[in-house]
């Protein structure tokens, strides 16, 4: 064990590499899938009587806060985040404006341009250009954006997986620079770095649709891309060999940038699991993810001392053995409330294998919905099951949503720290 003066850092590199950390290191906001909404973030930097000014959105389409390190500090957080140059709707986030949410007034970027329709629906545009169509669409009263799906005809004798490829492209110099800048800025922090540098996450169903570009062409349709996983395979594998062949170059002249001072990188966030079930067999994605990831993580493997982390929602257990196997280290959210996501099962079979990044407390039901005490009681309970022996990295079930009780996420982050002094 490492002593109780153990570095964010450290703690995170202990439980990653499967040794007892000194204590269990929490994640929020270092990813897309394990972030805070604006509205929790406001509510928390209130709660712990910081400065009051209004919350950056770093991700516009779920309306993820920025955790700044104030906040980070109240909150017992080891991890900071580096985050792609742009967003999933294709604009930088720079250049930081006012917008309200339902009466909250938060920051956003300046390429996040919305108009209102008839309904009274908020709508986003591809990289800021309201001349476009838009690609995402907030419900009056909403909290977050829904992708239009915006599918363009298309010859099925004729299909170029070019088209499905048009958003994986060459890393310029530019965005290069931007990765460069914001690793050296939290070098040396303290803190682990986990970084998402885009571009790996095949058939990610939350941007096949292509929200960040202006006219996306080929298949754009959930429905029909995942009928396309079955019916044109041969297409499928040719759209993931582009992609995979564009990622690696990109992640080595990203590795020649920030070397092994990123800790942890998102690789992908493709869903395979249901609430009860699963969207493929494991031989499909044997047979049409692996090769991909495997070729991905070996990469990442044999250059640097980076670790993998895969997001998956659902009832996944029956996928583990593929995950380990195509070179995963990281499995997120652990989904416990699935069928299959039994906490000591999980810990037990898989636990020197896998790190659970996730799983510390249900957001379907207990974070938002039960009392403080029941918040408490299932974390402690998910803590005893997965902080044995490291490889368990504190977080919720995917990430926090709107109208989440502050006060629960406060009684869950008082359970972690109740859990450390035990």
């Amino acid at each position: 064990m490492t002593s109780a003066a153990a570095s964010s850092r450290q703690r995170v590199l202990d439980a990653l590499n499967h040794r007892q950390p000194d204590r269990v290191p929490v994640d929020f906001g270092s990813t897309s899938v394990t972030g805070i909404h604006v509205s929790v973030v406001a509510g928390l930097r209130r709660h712990y009587g910081l400065e009051q000014r209004p919350v950056k959105v770093h991700e516009p389409g779920q309306m993820l806060g920025l955790v700044d390190d104030d906040l980070r500090d109240a909150m017992g957080i080891d991890t900071v985040s580096i985050m792609p140059a742009k967003t999933s709707y294709g604009f930088l986030n720079e250049n930081w404006k006012p917008w309200v949410l339902n009466g909250l007034e938060v920051l956003v970027a300046e390429g996040f341009r919305t108009t209102i329709d008839t309904n009274g629906d908020t709508l986003l545009y591809p990289q800021g250009d309201l001349t476009a169509a838009p690609s995402g669409r907030m419900p009056a009263g909403g909290f977050f954006f829904d992708v239009i799906v915006r599918q363009n005809d298309f010859d099925p004798e004729h299909l170029d997986p070019a088209d499905n490829c048009e958003e994986f492209q060459p890393i310029g110099d530019a965005d290069l620079d931007v990765l460069q800048r914001s690793v050296a800025a939290v070098q040396g922090c303290g803190r682990a770095i986990v970084a998402g540098f885009g571009g790996t996450g095949f058939g990610d169903i939350a941007r096949v649709p292509g929200p960040g570009l202006k006219v996306p062409r080929g298949i754009r349709d959930v429905t029909e891309w995942y009928v396309s996983t079955r019916s044109r395979r041969d297409y499928i594998h040719q759209v993931f060999q582009r992609q995979c062949e564009v990622a690696l170059g990109n992640l080595e002249r990203i590795r020649q940038r920030v070397g092994n001072s990123v800790d942890a990188v998102y690789i992908c966030g493709t869903d395979f699991g249901t609430q009860s079930s699963a969207f493929c067999s494991v031989a499909t994605l044997r047979e049409l993810w692996v090769p991909y990831y495997r070729e991905i993580n070996n990469w990442v493997h044999a250059n640097t001392t980076w670790k993998c982390f895969k997001h998956s929602c659902g009832s996944v257990e029956r996928f583990f053995e593929t995950f380990i196997d195509a070179g995963f280290d990281i499995i997120n959210p652990v989904q416990c409330s699935a069928v299959g996501m039994e906490p000591a099962m999980l810990k037990e079979k898989y636990g020197s294998r896998l790190v659970f990044w996730g799983g510390g407390i249900d957001t379907q039901q207990t974070l938002p919905f039960g009392s403080p005490a029941e918040v408490r009681e299932q974390a402690l309970r998910r803590l005893e099951i997965f902080a044995p022996g490291g490889g368990f990295v504190f977080n919720t079930v995917h990430n926090i949503q709107a109208g989440t009780p502050v006060e629960n996420v406060v009684a869950m982050l008082d359970a972690v720290k109740e859990f450390h002094h035990a």
